[in-house]
């Protein structure tokens, strides 16, 4: 078994960003296809927060997170603070970085003046971890006027990469948590990762992650969010220098999302920020990265682009 613990994780990172806990470090508005076929307008706001207590090897999240628990009164007024620059919509998304039922994280006596915040949008999205399943979501829901959909990080079923991940979560640890949300209507979207610590070779990774994805549906989700995983918080960095970690290609990408798509299980959505790093060819990549946006759109596999320069089905 392979054990990377919590220290050796904190020890090799950078600075976190010094941020106001009274501002959210981030918003915007998107588009994002919905249940109902149809392309919403989706407002996303993305917390300032305490940091996730569980310290995930791959995860980069913690950078813009708060090292003392959040003050009361604070996540209200970052959503406040939001949606008086966002336009109109229906849908909303409030990430956090973490676990929104981490009490440090959000408070449960901000949950009141959240919902009330919230009264107008018809569906509201937060994440969350599998451990953190309790009755403090029932609570929220029962505050909120809208339907509620919860994100969580499936991340891998490699059986030996779940474990290294240092996320503590087990296949049965998620389905026993999407069993319990699903009991009570609550939708579900899964997080799947490309290329993760200790898994090696392109047809490996690929492999892997259309199994996680599978998995993802058989227990309930709705959503899968494939995410390509990036180093650059240290301890991925030393993780790649000694052959524990392979950057994922853009065409390995393109290959699980299609195959995905091709499941017809449910909506599947590809992560397109700053792909560069993946990709070899200068030439073809804005016509991919454009690709694979039309793609999140349509849930369709659409014809790849001609490039003189490449050829993506050569070495996969």
């Amino acid at each position: 078994m392979i054990e990377i613990t919590t220290s050796e994780i904190l020890e090799r990172r950078p600075r976190k960003t010094v941020l106001d806990p009274m501002i959210p470090y981030h918003y915007l508005k998107e588009f994002e296809l919905q249940d109902d076929g149809l392309i919403h307008p989706v407002n996303t706001i993305f917390l300032t927060n305490r940091e996730c207590p569980f310290k995930c090897l791959m995860c980069d999240l913690w950078k813009n997170t708060l090292d003392e628990p959040t003050p009361k009164g604070a996540i209200p007024a970052q959503i406040r603070y939001a949606l008086d620059r966002l336009p109109e919509a229906k849908i909303i998304k409030l990430y956090n970085s973490g676990n929104f039922f981490d009490s440090k994280a959000i408070p449960e006596s901000d949950y009141e003046e959240i919902a009330d915040l919230l009264s107008d949008y018809h569906h509201i999205i937060v994440e969350n971890h599998p451990k953190l399943t309790n009755s403090s979501i029932e609570h929220f829901q029962s505050l909120i006027n809208g339907s509620l959909e919860i994100a969580m990080g499936l991340e891998t079923i490699h059986p030996v990469a779940m474990a290294a991940l240092n996320k503590q979560i087990t296949t049965d640890l998620f389905r026993s948590s999407a069993d319990y949300l699903l009991a009570r209507e609550i939708q579900l979207r899964a997080f799947v990762l490309l290329n993760p610590p200790f898994i090696h070779g392109i047809d490996e990774n690929i492999h892997w992650t259309l199994k996680s994805i599978e998995f993802a549906f058989k227990c309930g989700v709705s959503v899968c969010s494939i995410i390509p995983v990036r180093k650059g918080n240290g301890i991925m960095d030393e993780l790649e220098r000694d052959g524990n970690y392979e950057a994922p290609s853009l065409y390995a990408l393109e290959e699980v999302f299609e195959k995905a798509l091709n499941m017809e299980k449910g909506r599947v959505f590809c992560d397109t920020w700053d792909l560069k790093q993946f990709s070899d060819c200068d030439y073809c990549f804005s016509d991919r990265v454009r690709r694979l946006s039309e793609m999140n759109s349509s849930q369709k596999v659409l014809p790849f682009p001609e490039c003189d320069y490449c050829n993506p089905w050569i070495d996969l």
